[in-house]
Parts: structure tokens; C-alpha cells; sequence
């Protein structure tokens, strides 16, 4: 590439980049007027982008605007900011005293993942049994049943990080029980999505490969836990926490790009690194964590944004309102009955396990993501796309006014709530610059 080439295409990203945070502010301002979480209206504005640009001009304009060259740093920036954010977050998720304990993770997984599963089954039936052509497609029966089993149990793992983030939460019991269990399934969702997509195509290599993601990317992770447990490492995180942070976060990057082109999400990658991470012996490592979950957290905009560009820039073919409402209070059903069961078998209070309820009925855009390979993959028609779209924005949408109203019915019973009210507006905003 010649330098005035090079130069150009710098510009370019650079232009794209302001851009894409201005239109993430606008989300997080009107997401604040409706008295949403702020990470709703990003989603939101990245999810309209590309239907409006496509509306008003046409593809050319559009692949003018934003070539591959372009998009494909935009996603690198982007996917850069989640991994680093959730090294943060993934490094509070530690079991025991401080964090949920085995028995409590292994039933809310069991109850946020197993439940929607089923209500998955249930709306295949539906479909089934009305007959709608348009919603069945003509995809292999048993790669169409998983692929909307799987749909229907996401809980999407960035949009629900910043959710907590937005109102205080990350560091409550709640909030590290649902994260905690929102990675587990995250992962149990990535092989089945492989698994159904293998179906679909005839062939069943794809499984083994996130199996070896998986091992690849937890090994990578426990030789970082060693590295950073001996004493020269520890002095030199507490020394020098800035240079220390630039390792730190380019080793996650590592580790998470890895396991994803080794056919694993980069979100397990990145989460991998935190755990491992975390705990009393590494104490010296807290501040570089800090600046690196920072430095993440003003990115992950551009993960938003970038990521609802890239999977909604053309229109879906109309799917019928039975479908659409069948697909959403299933939906609800399959999370909010499932992470509220989950929790309380698990030992938390009632109020406790409302609110994990609630956070676990977040999909966002890692439903998105799931939809969009189910779709080029030929096994979901644009009518079940379109139907799972709005089963996945309602849903989101809905976590912010659940939270609220737990909280408020806390306080007509006379009950402290367990977590702090969201910041105010202006202190909202300013954290999220």
C-alpha cells in the first residue's frame, strides 16, 4: 500500500470512527430521555443505521461511506474495546465468599439456559403446527430445531456487562452471579450454534474445532495466571501499572482472537483471561486491570455500533404477528421464569432472583450475531429472523424497567434495595465518555 493510500484510508477510519461515537452519544442521550439503560440506545442507533443509510441513499453510497477496508478495522477497534472491558469484569466473577458460589452458578445455568431451551422447542411447534411455511423455511428439521432452541436461551454477555455497568450493579452478588453464568452459557451457546450449523451443512467438524478452542484458549489463559503469579512479574505490575496495562491487554487480545479464529467466540477468550486473573495473589495486577477495563469501556461503543451496521443492513421479508408474538412472550417466558427458578434454587432471596430474572432476559446483539449466522447459513428464514429481531430488541429494552420496578416494589415493602438506584443523568454521562 502506497503512503497517500495508506494516509487516506487512515483518515477514512478516523472519520468513520468519530462518526460512530457521535451516533453512540445520540443512542446514550435518548436511551436517557426514555429512562433506559444507555447501552439500549446504542444498540438501538448501530441496529438503524444501516436500514436508514440504505433507505435515503443505495449500496453504493453505503459501501462508499463504509468499504470492507474501512468496516474491517471499525470491528477490530470495536471487538478490541469488548475484550478489554470485559477483562474487568470477568476478573470480579471469582467463586466463593465474594462471588456466587458453585451450587448458585450451576442453577441459574442450569434454569436461565435449560428453560428457554425448551421454550425454543415450544415455538418450532408452533410453527409446526400453524403451518407457516415463510417461518419454517426448508432447512434439515433437526438443525432448524437447535438453531431456534439456541436463539431463544442467549443472553447476550457485552450488552448485559454495560447494563450493570450503567446502574452501579457489577459489583453486587446479582450482577456477578448473572455475568458469571451469562459467559458459561455464551459458550454452551457457541458449540450448539456450531453443532446446528454442522447439521445444516451435513457435517459435524465444526464441533470438534470449538472443542479445541476451548482447551487452546483456557490453557493460554492458566500460563498467563502463572506468568503473572511469580514475584518478578507481580513487582513489575505494581511498578510500572501503564506499561504493565499495554502488555496485559495486548496478551487478552491475543488469547481471545486466538480462540476465536480457532472457531470460538473472542467473548469466551476475553473472559477466560479474566478469571484467570483473578484472586487474592493477584493484587498487584488490580490497577492494570482497572486501566484496561477503562480503556476498554470507551470502545465498546464502536463494538455496538460497528456490529449492528454489520448485521442489519438489509431489510427481512415481513414475518406474520402470530409468530413475532408467539416469539416474544416465549421469549420472556423461557428467561425471566428460567433465571428466577435458576436463583432460587440456587439460595437467593426472591428480590435476588427477580433481578437476575431480568438481567438474564437480555439478548441484544449476541442474538443478533447467533440470527445472522443461522441466516447465512440457510437453516432461519428472513421471517423467523425478522420475528427473533424483535423478540431480541423488546427484551433488552425490557431490562432496564424490570430492574426499576423490583426496586420500587423493595421500597413499597419497606425493604432497602440490594443494589444501588442508576446515577443521574449527568453523572451517567460522564462515566460513559
Amino acid at each position: 500500500m502506497e503512503t497517500s493510500e495508506f494516509l487516506s484510508q487512515a483518515l477514512h477510519v478516523t472519520a468513520a470512527l468519530a462518526v460512530v461515537l457521535v451516533l453512540a452519544r445520540a443512542g446514550r442521550t435518548c436511551a436517557r430521555w426514555l429512562r433506559q439503560p444507555e447501552v439500549v440506545g446504542e444498540v438501538t442507533m448501530g441496529l438503524l443505521v444501516g436500514p436508514v443509510v440504505l433507505a435515503v441513499a443505495d449500496r453504493e453510497l453505503f459501501d462508499a461511506l463504509l468499504p470492507p477496508a474501512v468496516l474491517d478495522v471499525l470491528k477490530l477497534i470495536g471487538q478490541t474495546g469488548l475484550v478489554l472491558y470485559l477483562i474487568g469484569l470477568a476478573h470480579k466473577l471469582r467463586l466463593g465468599s465474594d462471588g456466587p458460589t458453585k451450587r448458585t452458578l450451576s442453577a441459574l445455568i442450569a434454569g436461565a439456559f435449560a428453560l428457554p431451551l425448551v421454550t425454543g422447542l415450544a415455538l418450532v411447534g408452533i410453527i409446526e403446527v400453524s403451518g407457516d411455511e415463510g417461518a419454517r423455511g426448508d432447512a434439515p428439521f433437526s438443525a432448524y430445531l437447535l438453531m431456534v432452541a439456541v436463539a431463544m436461551s442467549i443472553t447476550a454477555v457485552p450488552v448485559l456487562s454495560r447494563i450493570l455497568s450503567d446502574r452501579r450493579m457489577a459489583d453486587s452478588f446479582e450482577g456477578r452471579s448473572s455475568l458469571a453464568a451469562a459467559v458459561a452459557m455464551d459458550g454452551l451457546g457457541w458449540i450448539m450454534l456450531t453443532l446446528a450449523i454442522g447439521l445444516g451443512a451435513g457435517n459435524l467438524t465444526g464441533l470438534g474445532e470449538s472443542g479445541i478452542a476451548l482447551l487452546v484458549g483456557g490453557s493460554c489463559a492458566f500460563l498467563l495466571r502463572v506468568v503473572l503469579r511469580t514475584g518478578p512479574a507481580r513487582r513489575f505490575g505494581a511498578k510500572t501499572p501503564k506499561t504493565s496495562a499495554v502488555l496485559l491487554g495486548a496478551a487478552a487480545m491475543g488469547t481471545a482472537l486466538l480462540t476465536e479464529h480457532l472457531g470460538m467466540t473472542a467473548i469466551v477468550g476475553a473472559a477466560l483471561v479474566g478469571l484467570a486473573i483473578s484472586g487474592d495473589t493477584m493484587a498487584a495486577w488490580v490497577g492494570p486491570v482497572a486501566s484496561v477495563s477503562r480503556a476498554g469501556r470507551a470502545l465498546t461503543p464502536v463494538f455496538f455500533v460497528v456490529t449492528g451496521v454489520t448485521v442489519l443492513v438489509r431489510a427481512f421479508s415481513a414475518a406474520s404477528w402470530v409468530l413475532i408474538v408467539s416469539a416474544l412472550v416465549l421469549g420472556c417466558v423461557g428467561k425471566l421464569a428460567g433465571g428466577y427458578l435458576g436463583a432460587r434454587l440456587g439460595g437467593m432471596s426472591r428480590g435476588s432472583a427477580y433481578r437476575v430474572g431480568a438481567l438474564m432476559n437480555t439478548r441484544g446483539l449476541t442474538e443478533l450475531i447467533v440470527l445472522e449466522a443461522g441466516h447465512r447459513a440457510g437453516i432461519l428464514s428472513a421471517e423467523m429472523v425478522l420475528a427473533l429481531i424483535v423478540m431480541a430488541l423488546a427484551t433488552t429494552a425490557m431490562t432496564g424497567p424490570l430492574l426499576s420496578l423490583v426496586e420500587r416494589r423493595e421500597r413499597r415493602r419497606g425493604i432497602e434495595p440490594a443494589v444501588p438506584a442508576p446515577a443521574p443523568a449527568v453523572a451517567a454521562e460522564s462515566g460513559s465518555r
